[in-house]
């Protein structure tokens, strides 16, 4: 019995199938039918949130650079639309649509394939994948990515099945809480399941990663830096400052004039007051002022490298490293937005259409799910390039037509960058020799023919001069 064979048959005995799932006591492992298949849960919960601060969720929702950088992948990886195409030598050439992308266009009630996309991109950003689940009834279920685990199985080693190399997806348990636990088997017997995955985790052959999760420290640093800045205002805003008594002020002077200093002191509304010290009181000044902290590039330097992970430039979430200096450059700006388009975009579209072509079925064996970008705003300057790139190859196609090169060969030659494939006809351009109507081409050394004799005005045989 094969291994998704085992996992369906077991399924309906299962004693615990309404009590959640728990990874300490089941040891990461699930159990079907006696057998056991590690599982990997989709969830940062097992991050130590002691030493981070926070989570890749919650950052979303309390770190301000996050959110733009979220916000920014959001706005505009929802444009696309989905459409089939077929590939020819790698590339994706006619779109056409059918009815069964209705149920893209249309995946709930209400909803766009807008809001889907965004969704998607939320779940990425949040736990590193999206879980899109078609149901029975022909709608869309977007399954809360914490809450998904995912069952490996094998043919070949059933106690490891992680570790073989024939190891495969053997479905997805969906485990809310207080909710009955569910199992979707990934051959699509109780509703096909889309997994959508950008940035593959290094430690797991099935799962994605957040692109927050390698700079939550970076995350951390700009939070407590925010608060750094927070505090600065609720304390005066005015540097630290020490105050040394004489050893004659005993301890309750000391803290009267404290509470006193920070009655009249502390706060924003008191900040700039003149300050008055008694007797014995010698004030100075300790740490540093914003300035001299640098704390603009402090903390633009950190925003930075939270975009950079993002795969969108600072210049198009307005921080401060990105308007500045040659940055804001017409060139520079235009290859910030190259970079965005061309690499974060283009990826994550590409991937997108990939990932869910499972929850559809193709007009033919030949389609193949794919995204267009006619009515993204964004990309209509990489439509100019791309208008000009086509002309330029349709004047090379018809100069080499024109040298007398076969116009299928010339196509082809210059939409796969490779000259060899051009096959000449064995005729010349016109351009070199005059038309002859069939006849031999004009030889301008050939000695003169003398004019023919026939015809009216010839004098007639044997007349005399």
């Amino acid at each position: 019995m094969g291994l998704l064979e085992r996992v369906n048959s077991a399924l309906p005995g299962r004693q615990r199938s309404d009590a959640p799932l728990d990874l300490d006591t089941w040891a990461n492992y699930f159990g079907f039918g006696g057998l056991d298949y590690p599982v990997v849960q989709t969830t940062m919960s097992s991050i130590d949130e002691e030493r981070v601060g926070l989570t890749t969720s919650a950052a979303i929702k309390m770190n301000g650079p996050v959110f733009s950088l979220v916000l920014a992948r959001l706005q505009l990886f929802s444009q696309a639309r989905f459409q089939w195409t077929r590939f020819s030598g790698g590339a994706p050439t006619d779109l056409f649509g059918s009815p069964e992308l209705g149920l893209l266009e249309r995946p709930w009630p209400g909803g766009t394939t807008g809001d889907l996309l965004a969704r998607m991109e939320l779940n990425v950003s949040a736990a590193g994948n999206s879980y899109i689940r078609r149901t029975t009834a022909d709608r869309v279920n977007v399954l809360h990515p914490h809450w998904v685990i995912i069952v490996l199985g094998s043919q070949t080693d059933e106690e490891y099945p992680s570790q073989a190399p024939d190891v495969e997806v053997a479905g997805y348990i969906y485990d809310a809480p207080n909710m009955p636990m569910r199992f979707y088997p990934a051959d699509g017997s109780n509703g096909r399941i889309a997994h959508y995955a950008p940035i593959p985790d290094p430690d797991f052959s099935f799962l994605g990663m957040s692109w927050i999760t390698p700079v939550l420290r970076e995350m951390q640093a700009d939070g407590m830096a925010t608060e750094h800045k927070a505090r600065f205002f609720q304390n005066a805003a005015t540097p630290n400052i020490a105050i040394k008594f004489d050893p004659s002020v005993s301890l309750q002077q000391v803290r009267d004039f404290k509470e006193l200093m920070e009655e009249d002191h502390r706060g924003v509304a008191n900040a700039y007051r003149t300050l008055y010290m008694g007797g014995g009181a010698d004030p100075s000044v300790i740490g540093a002022d914003m300035r001299q902290l640098d704390f603009a590039a402090t903390q633009g330097k950190g925003e930075s490298r939270l975009a950079a992970a993002a795969g969108v430039p600072p210049s198009w979430v307005g921080f401060s490293e990105g308007l500045q200096g040659s940055a804001l450059n017409a060139g520079n700006f235009n290859s910030a937005r190259r970079r965005l388009s061309d690499g974060t975009l283009e990826h994550l579209w590409s991937n997108a259409a990939s990932s869910l072509e499972p929850l559809l079925t193709p007009p033919d064996s030949g389609s193949s799910l794919w995204y267009t970008t006619r009515s993204v705003a964004f990309m209509r300057e990489d439509a100019e390039v791309l208008a000009r790139i086509q002309q330029t190859q349709a004047q090379t196609i018809t100069a080499l037509v024109r040298d007398g090169f076969t116009a299928e060969s010339a196509t082809a030659a210059v939409l796969n960058n490779d000259m060899s494939l051009l096959k000449h006809t064995g005729l010349t351009s016109v351009q070199l020799q005059p038309p002859t109507n069939g006849q031999e081409p004009f030889n301008p050394n050939a000695p003169a023919t003398p004019p023919s004799q026939s015809g009216p005005g010839a004098p007639a045989e044997g007349a005399g001069p």
